[in-house]
């Protein structure tokens, strides 16, 4: 259900030959390309080297400047999941497969309901990343996000812990916005969204955040947040042994409506 990495380098590997050629044949440097383009001659040099990967943004400013009949951008398809990190790139394939995805998250809102600034903020923290490197993993982010389009979503069934939010994640206007998101998402009829309340006290789900991937015609996964990225298992007694951890935490969750309702009165009171 996933496909190599070595895919993804192959593909990262052609676009770059593709835009040196272009580049080369149309007479522009990197750096002629680069103001043309909007972005930075160190990005493009990146990603000549397979140091850095494109946005479709950056493939379409290309393909237009270069006049490559939109190549860049066709190719640009097959490089969705280079972005990720390595651990992470198997668990979106299946996150795109699934017919039903259970989170559980205790320190920050799960990427899937994440906004644009919140993401940003987030990913901004990550060591010895470029504001160009940021952009494209918020791009890459954002793009997960498509799998709630209304054609055929999964059935998304989120409990966060009261913490997340009010973890101060950017300023104060990003933490205004992602509650009010969060509430808007819970209004789907796909997505459940209960909180489990600093009154709860202390509970099993503090141990660390997971995901549950169930499928039509294949055994469920789980996904589990680790201090060095995350792991996929697929043995059943540990699927079924997550599964209660979220059924458990469930019980512990205030109703749909009253989970939104204290989304809305931390968003007013705490980040007004």
């Amino acid at each position: 259900m996933h496909r190599d990495r070595d895919f993804d380098r192959s593909w990262l590997a052609l676009f770059a030959e593709e835009l040196k050629l272009a580049r080369a044949g149309a007479g522009r440097s990197q750096e002629q390309l680069a103001d043309e383009i909007g972005y930075s001659a160190s990005l493009v040099a990146k990603i000549e080297t397979c140091r850095g990967v494109p946005t479709l943004d950056f493939a379409r400013r290309c393909d237009d400047a270069l006049g490559t009949g939109g190549t860049l951008g066709r190719i640009h398809k097959f490089l969705g999941k280079a972005p990720f990190p390595s651990w992470f790139r198997p668990f979106v394939d299946y996150e795109a497969a699934a017919k039903s995805l259970r989170l559980f998250e205790h320190v920050l809102v799960p990427g899937l309901l994440q906004t644009e600034e919140y993401a940003r903020a987030v990913l901004a923290t990550r060591p010895n990343t470029t504001e160009e490197e940021t952009d494209q993993l918020v791009s890459a982010r954002l793009e997960r996000q498509a799998i709630l389009a209304p054609d055929d979503p999964p059935l998304l069934w989120v409990v966060l812990d009261e913490g997340v939010l009010h973890r101060e994640v950017g300023d104060g206007t990003v933490m205004k916005g992602q509650p009010l998101h969060l509430a808007e998402m819970s209004r789907r009829p796909n997505i459940a969204l209960e909180v489990v309340p600093y009154s709860t006290g202390a509970h099993g789900g503090l141990l660390g955040a997971f995901v549950i991937a169930e499928f039509e015609d294949a055994p469920a996964i789980v996904y589990l947040e680790t201090a060095a990225g995350g792991q996929i298992a697929e043995d059943p007694s540990m699927v079924a042994q997550v599964r209660l951890s979220f059924d458990t935490l469930r019980s512990e969750g205030l109703p749909r409506g009253a989970s939104r309702d204290l989304i809305m009165k931390v968003a007013e009171e705490k980040w007004t």
